[in-house]
């Protein structure tokens, strides 16, 4: 039998899926109607809110005592910043077409956002902070983004849409939290820390800068695959699996162990990465392996600031992508 919290956290991992895939499949069709300047304007705006503004939105996620109204706020934003990109493009040939595209990117960077501490929160929250469950939730949004890279389309993107309003609708209407409080067990109470606030935040920035490197190590192995659709599709899967992989592998063999041997493969994989052409691959698996173990952590030590813990971890991401394509 499949435990409640795992269904309920697989409805999560799925409309992490779909929100990912929905925003940079948008991206991806207002793309062709900006010059360069504009393009990496839209990029930028869009990064810098989806990932940046995580920590803000995650101490959000902490204070409202009815979580899904964080969720009813992603998707408001993301559909109005779909039709926004849609009339946009209608109307390319108006000048105000690339501020209402830039719009668009704010609408989207915004609720998704909203949408990825919500669901970082309500992981936490519903699992007892369980490793694997951590791992499912976080894994299906890389797999979300190969998918729209190379599939993109309009049907594609309206298809993620509808998706996403009739999975959260359903949710919603299941889990009966619209009237209902979320308890208060130690994710988004008032309870003390049981670290000083010293040493939590000692843990919080040495996790932030584990997460920097994994994000440049990570960028550092894509970037040696050539990035023809099948190699996209085999970057989004692999990552998937090996997020998947690391909250299952910490939870057998406990983390320091499960860490301990990522660590070698992943050092063994950056030493003979032009090998083979599969060996970038695997590398990215097992980079991909840390990400449920930091989430974990940042967890524990920021109990009751679940939010706040996920923000922090997706903030530090940015760095080390820049840091890798520079």
């Amino acid at each position: 039998m499949i435990p409640t919290f795992f269904r309920m956290i697989g409805v999560y991992a799925l409309l992490h899926f779909l929100v990912d895939g929905l925003c940079v499949c948008c991206l991806y069709l207002m793309s062709p109607f900006l010059g360069i300047a504009s393009l990496t304007g839209l990029f930028i705006t869009y990064n810098v809110l989806a990932f940046l503004s995580q920590p803000l939105t995650g101490m959000v996620a902490d204070k409202v005592r009815n979580k899904h109204w964080v969720l009813l706020a992603a998707m408001s934003l993301l559909t109005l910043a779909v039709l926004c990109a849609a009339l946009s493009v209608s109307f390319y040939a108006n000048p105000s077409a690339v501020h209402a595209m830039m719009t668009a990117a704010v609408l989207l960077g915004v609720g998704n956002s909203l949408f990825h501490v919500w669901g970082g929160k309500l992981t936490a929250v519903r699992s007892g902070n369980d490793i694997r469950a951590l791992g499912l939730f976080v894994s299906t949004g890389a797999f979300g983004l190969a998918i729209a890279v190379v599939f993109c389309s309009w049907l594609m993107l309206f298809g993620f849409l509808l998706a996403i309003c009739c999975v959260a609708v359903l949710y919603l209407q299941r889990d009966q939290l619209l009237v209902e409080k979320t308890p208060d067990t130690g994710v988004g109470s008032s309870k003390k820390f049981r670290y000083s606030h010293v040493a939590v935040w000692v843990a919080i920035v040495a996790l932030m800068v584990l997460v920097l490197f994994r994000s440049y190590i990570g960028e550092s192995f894509s970037a040696g695959i050539h990035k023809g659709s099948a190699f996209v599709l085999a970057i989004g899967a692999v990552s998937m699996l090996g997020k998947m992989a690391g909250g299952w592998l910490a939870e057998r063999w406990g983390i320091i162990r499960a860490m301990v041997f990522v660590l070698v493969a992943v050092l063994i994989c950056l030493l003979f990465r032009d090998a083979q052409w599969c060996v970038p691959l695997i590398g990215l698996f097992m980079v991909n392996c840390t990400m449920p173990v930091t989430l974990y952590l940042a967890n524990t030590v920021l109990e009751g600031k679940e939010g706040l813990a996920f923000g922090l971890l997706a903030a530090a991401l940015m760095p080390g992508y820049l840091l890798a394509v520079l």
